[in-house]
């Protein structure tokens, strides 16, 4: 049984930082390029950073020079270090895969940006 398990998320000023985490089980994690998503209220879910398998990174051009995605293959583990937090990136934040088969959304980790 695959699970995904987001972590890190908050309340934060603007221009403060977040390290979301997400912890794969139940899959052989080294094969997938991952992703993280975010959903935003009355938004469709969007794919915010990718990362392959061997970690190769590509970013949606709103996060770009502020988010970083890095993974852990031998831990199962996918990562997001988010730094200049704007009020805009306020969002539920999911993992999954980045492309092609996708596995069951985990409950996903909300991140609040706000004065």
């Amino acid at each position: 049984q695959v699970q995904l398990v987001e972590a890190g998320g908050g309340l934060v000023q603007p221009g403060g930082s977040l390290r979301l985490s997400c912890a794969a089980s139940g899959i052989i994690f080294s094969r997938y390029a991952m992703g993280w998503f975010r959903q935003a209220p009355g938004k469709q879910r969007e794919l915010v950073a990718a990362i392959t398998s061997e970690g190769i990174t590509n970013y949606a051009d709103s996060v770009k020079g502020r988010f970083t995605i890095s993974r852990d293959n031998a831990k199962n583990t996918v990562n997001l270090q988010m730094n200049s937090l704007k009020p805009e990136d306020t969002a539920v934040y999911y993992c999954n895969t980045a492309w092609g088969v996708r596995f069951d959304w985990g409950q996903g980790t909300q991140v609040t940006v706000s004065s």
